[in-house]
């Protein structure tokens, strides 16, 4: 990963003037670490494009979200789970007797859904405190509250995909396109409007991302500033200890805001789903990577292990328990509560048995009870999650989640002649999360022009992308024997989508190509984003539970293993 390589913008224009009262060895400096300065109308459009198409994604997103007004596959769970966290603070148990305890829940009779048991659950708390927060603003008879907070959160990954593309290509072309094929991408958008975590899972890894790169940019321009300084007073070049010090590192970089801001985001996803701990690791290695490059480019002679001084560990000690802070407080309810799952397992087990690492050992009697608790819940949560593996119709395996050969039913009605505006015999009212084929088969070949361009031209952003998209793929090959599904690609599917923008850029060709050059690839480029859009529009019925002629939808299931 050739993390100094600089990159260029896809307009000339966009190229800015050398800035006045910057020195030139700090604009040379910035040019090797950052590549040619852009101007501020170039930068303007970076936001404005981007914003346009989140505001259409907002829109697509909230339209008629509460409908159907009933609970869509796992929205069984989350959402009971949600109200239940605004309630009691903690999960609370649906008594096992209860005969078909959505309708209750969906009819307003909430109060006879909870019995006085807590619940025990697979997955931390955050994303039900999220899901929550939105029955509480608008009621929890209002299935628009139930979803609003994942449509939110689903409406701004927009956003931050396009604002990633701009880090990553400065490209306000690029950004923008980025975000058009998030806004029309189906899995995305039909996970943005049900109320599951794994949309949450996927905002908050992404969230941490653009942070990342908001510090690779704000340390890169830090540091040649530092070093035209030292450079401009005769510091670096000095024999004194100070100067040779300097010259074997380089400066400090600081404390880094935007890597406390990516340590609270990827917490906060954890607290979601453990998932995003693979982030966690991937993010901090690509910085410390990103560092490397950074502090060999100023001409740093012990770069490799200053940077591994400086910035690597010192990273890890800001992000590593800034990220777990962040996950113990979002147990606040249940570390509250008298009544959660297991709050009381320490005082029934005290430590005082000679078991090793385990909760219930003497090596930790010195650690409170509730915290103690709290380890040992986790050490169930674990083991049961690993041990879901009941057949299900639409359970999938992570060999096909790029080719989308499985796509999960979320929600099937077969309404009659005369029902909901059914003008046939027989009519379909579907909700599947399938992605969007034209993204998901062209992201197949633009992973392997990712590893083309990274391992042999050196290029560090499709390197980037590829770690990124195996952070969220890669571990469920470890658990082939759990009911898994395809929906959970949609964790890296904004990195799926930048690798598709990536060979989109390499398409439309540099600035200093030819016209004609330019005008071909900037067709090809156009075609392929109106084609997106196109497949998009034509899933809409299945993305939104439109009730249409039973005929339409099967036009609509291309392979026979989407039905």
């Amino acid at each position: 990963m050739n993390a100094s390589t600089s990159v260029e913008p896809d307009d000339e224009s966009a190229t800015a003037e050398p800035a006045t009262g910057v020195s030139r060895e700090e604009l040379d400096l910035r040019r090797r670490l950052l590549g040619e300065p852009l101007t501020a109308k170039a930068k303007l459009w970076g936001w404005i494009g981007p914003l346009i198409v989140t505001v259409l994604a907002g829109f697509l997103r909230l339209w008629d979200l509460g409908r159907p007004h009933q609970l869509v596959f796992d929205e069984t769970y989350y959402v009971k789970q949600g109200w239940s966290m605004m309630l009691y603070g903690h999960e609370r148990k649906v008594p096992e007797n209860m005969p078909e305890p959505d309708a209750f829940f969906t009819h307003n009779q909430v109060a006879t859904v909870y019995g006085p048991e807590p619940d025990f659950i697979v997955h931390p708390p955050f994303g039900k405190w999220v899901i929550g927060a939105g029955e509480h603003l608008f009621g929890i008879t209002s299935s628009f509250g139930w979803r609003i907070s994942v449509a939110l959160a689903g409406t701004l990954a927009v956003l931050l995909v396009g604002r990633a593309a701009w880090h990553l290509f400065r490209s306000a072309t690029l950004a923008t396109i980025a975000a058009i094929l998030t806004a029309f991408e189906g899995m995305e958008f039909v996970m943005s409007r049900t109320s599951v975590l794994d949309g949450l899972v996927s905002f908050w890894a992404l969230a941490a991302f653009v942070a990342i790169l908001a510090d690779r940019d704000r340390t890169r321009r830090l540091l040649a500033h530092k070093v035209a300084t030292l450079k401009n007073d005769g510091t670096w070049d000095g024999d004194d200890k100070i100067g040779q010090r300097l010259r074997l590192g380089g400066p400090s970089l600081g404390l880094r805001p935007w890597r406390w801001v990516a340590a609270v985001c990827l917490g906060l996803g954890m607290a979601t789903k453990w998932s995003d701990g693979f982030y966690l690791v991937v993010l901090g290695l690509v910085s410390v990577f990103w560092d490397l490059g950074a502090r060999r480019a100023i001409g740093a002679r012990r770069w490799f292990s200053s940077t591994i001084v400086k910035d690597g560990f010192t990273g890890a000690l800001i992000m590593v328990p800034v990220a777990c802070l962040t996950y113990l407080v979002t147990w606040a309810g249940w570390l509250r509560s008298t009544d959660g799952w297991g709050r009381h397992w320490a005082e029934q087990n005290p430590a005082t048995k000679d078991t090793g690492f385990s909760p219930d050992s003497s090596l930790f009697g010195w650690m409170p009870d509730a915290l103690r608790s709290l380890w040992q819940y986790h050490i169930q949560m674990y083991d049961s999650a690993k041990s879901i593996t009941s057949p299900h119709t639409y359970q999938s395996n992570p060999w096909t989640w790029m080719a989308q050969t499985r796509p999960t039913s979320f929600f099937y009605e077969s309404p009659a002649r005369g029902v909901e505006g059914c003008g046939v015999n027989e009519c379909s009212k579907a909700i599947t999360s399938l992605g969007n084929v034209s993204i998901w088969w062209a992201g197949i070949g633009a992973i392997l022009v990712c590893l083309f361009m990274w391992a042999l031209r050196r290029d560090w952003r499709p390197g980037v992308l590829l770690a990124l998209i195996a952070a969220g793929w890669l571990p469920w090959f470890g658990y082939q024997e759990r009911t898994i599904f395809t929906f959970y690609a949609v964790v890296f599917a904004p990195y799926v989508i930048l690798a598709v923008t990536y060979c989109l850029g390499l398409i439309l060709g540099p600035a200093h190509a030819s016209l004609k050059r330019r005008r071909i690839g900037a067709g090809v480029v156009g075609a392929y984003v109106v084609l997106a859009v196109g497949v998009f529009i034509f899933f809409w019925p299945i993305y939104t539970a439109q009730v249409i002629p039973h005929s339409h939808w099967s036009w609509r299931m291309w392979l026979p293993s989407w039905i």
